[in-house]
Order: structure tokens, then C-alpha cells, then sequence
């Protein structure tokens, strides 16, 4: 397991974090003995212990999907009666499975706001609360976290949170997780095609980012690691529940397209061991991108935000039914309190004088418009147990439980 310098995410939360960065710093040297003290707080790369135990192969049959389907959405605010929740059969597709070539057979939902399944939901809820915490092993560290380590599964023009349906319809993204993943994707496919890059294989999770391109060859720059933590961004994890099934997000700017120098926010950094430059030891020829010296590599953080309206689980511009905590709470408007996700993304490449370009900004070729999909689901029981015995009782995690 290696360990790269940390860089604070591109969409900075409020600065309600203090001691975040150091506590990070003394957990992750606590976990790689031998490796030089370093300056800034660090955080791991994505990459997945092989040798870590596996879990048992999740049933599905139990994991009624939250979100009501576009349909339900508008007989229920005409007053009718919405439709019962979706419940998957484990029987149907084996764990595991991948979607077949042919374009998906599910109604792609309208986007706006999709309202969550208040059944599922509070099944869900009402599980988490029943759930006793497992014993702690000694020597488990207080970083409110677990993960999951993804690697590079398929790059398609495809977005199905802003363009679900329309194949092509997107610059193009490189995915990780869930191996099913295109323009028609909607939340059933997802728990029910469940072949996934990602550790633990409970995760049946989409995450995508716009792919990474060599200015100097326009070939693509594919991402080597993908760590996604779930976090406690707050001091305490009073009133956390877990993520709901289905809910879609996006952190950054796809349309942002202004210079990244050296010290600018949103840029990619160099990750290495030991004390050095985050922003390189040189620049590219245009200044946005670091050159990256000794053994380091590019990467870049990312930060979701970790409240959650309770209502719904996607929005017109796929932001508004979240919003970042203030202090250690959440804001009236957004009252749930869930792990935050954080993507730390790992790219194998050092830089060089021509530099890369995004697919969302070829022209520009600045590190501005890097931006984040997540589209989560997951083993209802799995992120149960992760969220109670990591993110609220406040142990380090790792993709298998608590991190020894």
C-alpha cells in the first residue's frame, strides 16, 4: 500500500473541518510502517490490499431500491397511490453479472427531481437503527471512514445522471465501479447487472469523471487508482444514517474553464512520499498542469457533500438535494446527515512540458472543469454495517470492515 501527499478537494466544504488534515496525516502514517514522516496530511491511493479477506457474495432479494420511479413520482402529487418498491430477486441475475450488449429494457426516469421511495427508505432506516455495533479489535484508528478501491472499468460519451438515454450525448468519462454502466442506465440495472471494478464487490456503485488526455499525443491518460471513501466531514456523527440507494450526485464544473497555476484550487497535484512540491518541481508549458519529480504521480481529490434533503434523490442541476454541513451539523433545509463521499483518484503519469487536456475542456486545457458523477448503490445490509460501525462510531475502515 503506498501513500500520497493529500491535497483538500477541489469542491471545498465550509470550513467546518479544523484538525481534519492532521488527524489524517497521523492516521495514515499509524498504517504504513517504515514510511517517511510526511509534511502534509496524507491520504491513501487508490489501490486495494490483494490480499485482504474476502466478504461473502451478497443476496440482493432483500434490498428494496429507495427512489419511486418517474411514474409513481406524478400519481403520487396528483394523490393517487404510488406504486409498491421495487424488490430485485436475487434469483434473476447471479451476483456478478454484467449487462448484456444490448441497451437496457428499463424506462429511463425523467430527470428533475426524483423523489425517494418513503417505504424503502425507512425499511432501510429502520434496519440501520436495529443494527448492534460489531466489536472493536485493538488498534483501530478514529478516522469516521470506510472505502472502496475501484480501478478503470470503460470510457464512453455517455452520462447517465445529466444525459440519461442518449448515448453519445457527453464528452467523454471513464468509469469505474459498476461494469454495466452506459447512457441507459437506471437504478435497477444497477443492482441487478452487479460485475464491478471496485473492492468490496457489495459496492454495485457507478463513479465517473471526464477522461484525462495526453495534450502531446491525444491519447487517453486512464486512472490507475480510485479510492472512494465514505466520511464523517463533521467532529461528530450524531443523527448519521446511511447513504440511500440510488441517490445520484456531481461535484465540480463541467463548465468551468479557467487557468490552474501553480497554487490554484482545483488543480491535480503530485502525490509522493516524504516532504516535496504538491505542485511539481515545474510546470507544463501553459502552467496548468505540474510535472511531477522523484517517484510521484498526478492525482486529484474530490469532495462530495454530506447532507441530504431526506426527499429526494436527484435534482434539476443534480446538486440542490445536497448541500455541505455547518459546524456538525446540517443545514434545516438539507436535515440528513450521511457519509460524505470523497473521491482520491490516482493517474499514472508525471507530466510533461505539452501537458493534458480534459474531455470537458480540449480547448482550454486547464484543470477547472474536472468534475464527478457518483450514482450509489450498494448491498443495503453492507453500507448498514459500514456506516454504524465506521462512520458513526467513528473507526478507520477499509474495504472489508475495521482497519487492523
Amino acid at each position: 500500500m503506498s501513500y500520497a501527499s493529500f491535497r483538500e478537494p477541489d469542491a471545498s466544504p465550509p470550513p467546518a473541518r479544523p484538525g481534519l488534515p492532521g488527524r489524517l496525516a497521523r492516521n495514515r502514517l499509524s498504517m504504513a510502517a517504515g514510511v517517511a514522516v510526511v509534511v502534509i496530511a496524507v491520504a491513501a491511493t487508490a489501490l486495494y490490499r490483494a490480499n485482504a479477506p474476502a466478504e461473502p457474495q451478497p443476496s440482493n432479494a432483500a434490498n428494496a431500491l429507495p427512489y419511486a420511479s418517474a411514474p409513481a413520482a406524478q400519481a403520487e402529487a396528483l394523490g393517487a397511490v404510488p406504486s409498491a418498491s421495487v424488490t430485485p430477486s436475487a434469483a434473476g441475475t447471479p451476483s456478478g453479472s454484467a449487462k448484456p450488449p444490448a441497451a437496457s429494457t428499463q424506462k429511463i426516469p425523467a430527470t428533475g427531481w426524483i423523489p425517494v421511495d418513503k417505504a424503502a427508505w425507512k425499511a432501510q432506516v429502520d434496519a440501520y437503527n436495529g443494527l448492534k455495533i460489531d466489536a472493536v479489535p485493538a488498534g483501530v484508528g478514529n478516522l469516521p471512514e470506510f472505502r472502496a478501491d475501484c480501478q478503470y472499468s470503460h470510457s464512453l460519451p455517455d452520462d447517465p445522471i445529466v444525459a440519461p438515454g442518449l448515448p453519445g450525448a457527453s464528452h467523454m468519462h471513464s468509469f469505474v465501479g459498476n461494469k454495466a454502466v452506459d447512457a441507459g442506465t437506471v437504478a435497477e440495472d444497477l443492482m441487478k447487472f452487479t460485475a464491478t471494478s471496485c473492492k468490496p464487490v457489495q459496492d454495485h456503485s457507478a463513479y465517473w469523471v471526464p477522461t484525462l488526455y495526453d495534450n502531446a499525443t491525444g491519447k487517453p491518460v486512464e486512472t490507475t487508482g480510485f479510492r472512494v471513501y465514505y466520511r464523517a466531514l463533521t467532529k461528530n456523527s450524531t443523527g448519521l444514517l446511511p447513504v440511500p440507494n440510488g441517490l445520484r450526485m456531481i461535484s465540480g464544473d463541467a463548465k468551468k474553464k479557467k487557468p490552474t497555476p501553480r497554487g490554484a484550487t482545483g488543480q491535480f497535484y503530485c502525490a509522493f512520499y516524504g516532504p516535496g512540491d504538491l505542485d511539481g518541481i515545474a510546470r507544463s508549458t501553459n502552467g496548468n498542469w505540474p510535472i511531477c519529480g522523484g517517484d510521484a504521480t498526478l492525482h486529484f481529490m474530490m469532495q462530495f457533500p454530506g447532507c441530504w434533503d431526506g426527499k429526494h434523490l436527484d435534482s434539476p442541476n443534480h446538486k440542490d438535494h445536497m448541500a455541505y454541513g455547518v459546524g456538525d451539523g446540517c443545514p434545516s433545509s438539507h436535515p440528513v446527515k450521511i457519509p460524505a463521499i470523497t473521491f482520491d483518484i490516482q493517474y499514472g503519469a508525471k507530466g510533461t512540458p505539452q501537458g493534458y487536456y480534459l474531455s470537458s475542456d480540449k480547448e482550454g486545457k486547464s484543470a477547472s472543469s474536472m468534475h464527478g458523477d457518483a450514482f450509489v448503490m450498494w448491498d443495503v445490509n453492507t453500507m448498514n454495517k459500514r456506516t454504524k460501525n465506521c462512520v458513526f462510531q467513528r473507526r478507520t475502515c477499509d474495504n472489508y470492515g475495521y482497519q487492523k
